[in-house]
């Protein structure tokens, strides 16, 4: 997927713990642990900004866009 997720970044970089992360966003430790490895497959804006204001960061700090490689065939 070319959704890249660095909550882990994140977190190590305001020295959070995964826990004291869920607390801060009233989440599941097993649901951002998903978002964490990048196993989600969907994100609320709110759990988004939640995650943003306990990290004080931006959605782009945490979300990263790689495009894929084009693998379709060349036209010849």
């Amino acid at each position: 997927m070319p959704i890249i997720v660095n909550v882990d970044v994140m977190m190590a970089r305001r020295k959070m713990s995964l826990t004291e992360l869920a607390a801060k966003v009233d989440i599941t430790l097993a649901n951002l642990s998903i978002l964490k490895t990048g196993k989600a497959k969907a994100i609320r804006f709110s759990t988004l900004e939640a995650i943003c204001q306990a990290l004080d960061c931006q959605p782009g700090d945490v979300l990263e866009y790689i495009p894929a490689a084009d693998n379709s065939p060349s036209e010849g």
